[in-house]
């Protein structure tokens, strides 16, 4: 898939409870490149010594009637923090899209397990199975309520389910834990993205259930092109990159998902 590197103006920010919030963008020339649901883009920040490298950002959403993308980011450092103050109008510089997103192809019932920032690739995945006719069951949790910040982005395309940790909104406990888990034979393919002790619990149940999974990781990265190697992975057939490579892989081709799950 071709990719490109533009200027994007920002249409709004919209900064939620957890600190986390969502930059709409469009580009300045031309329009928005397709691209597959957990693919990423490379967002440059500035150009001081802290923040040089680009971070990359999961593609929560696109509208190509508007030409708009949506990026949920969540506050963890220099870089993000410094994208927080982005104001209306402002100039952002982007290469995308990156990686290798989900595979959609023959899923009738799928299931989709968010948690954190993992969410948001799940907006653009819920999205895309909807417009083909499907309707997802999405599963979404957080410790607290205010960490599912994009619950009502998933209205009219999903299912939707909650998790909670301390049981403030939906089922108490992990997403792992959910009443769902007891009809994963009525799915025939999972997806998530999340933290990783999530996900590889999540992988677990899939693989007892004999049921494909597929996650999306969230190596740390730096170039986004498969040059540095910063954010390898070990799989069954050797080191991989998550950013050229993955992020998306199947849960049965990586190591540490299959140590987990024995």
């Amino acid at each position: 898939m071709k990719k490109e590197i533009g200027d994007f103006r920002v249409l709004k920010i919209e900064h939620f409870q957890d600190k986390d919030f969502m930059l709409y963008v469009r580009p300045l020339k031309g329009e928005l490149t397709t691209a597959i649901p957990g693919q990423f883009v490379n967002i440059r920040v500035d150009h001081s010594p802290q923040t040089m490298l680009r971070r990359p950002i999961s593609i929560c959403d696109i509208d190509f009637s508007s030409q708009t993308m949506l990026l949920y980011i969540k506050i963890v450092g220099a870089g993000t923090q410094t994208l927080s103050s982005l104001k209306e109008g402002d100039i952002i510089n982007m290469l995308y899209p990156l990686g290798n997103g989900f595979n959609m192809e023959g899923i009738k019932h799928p299931l989709l397990i968010g948690g954190g920032t993992g969410m948001a690739p799940m907006v653009y995945l819920s999205k895309c199975f909807h417009e083909k006719g499907i309707l997802p069951t999405v599963l979404i949790g957080g410790r607290t309520k205010a960490a599912l910040s994009l619950k009502d982005f998933f209205k009219g395309s999903a299912h939707l389910l909650i998790s909670c940790d301390d049981g403030s909104e939906g089922e108490k406990g992990f997403v792992t834990q959910h009443s769902i888990v007891s009809k994963l034979s009525s799915f025939d393919k999972i997806y998530t993205c999340g933290p990783v002790v999530m996900m590889q619990a999540v992988a677990g149940l899939a693989q007892r259930a004999n049921i494909p999974c597929e996650v999306s990781l969230e190596n740390m990265m730096a170039c986004g092109i498969g040059a540095c190697l910063c954010c390898v992975t070990p799989t069954l057939n050797g080191n991989r990159c998550v950013c050229t490579e993955g992020p998306v892989f199947l849960s049965t081709e990586l190591t540490d998902f299959n140590n987990k799950n024995k």
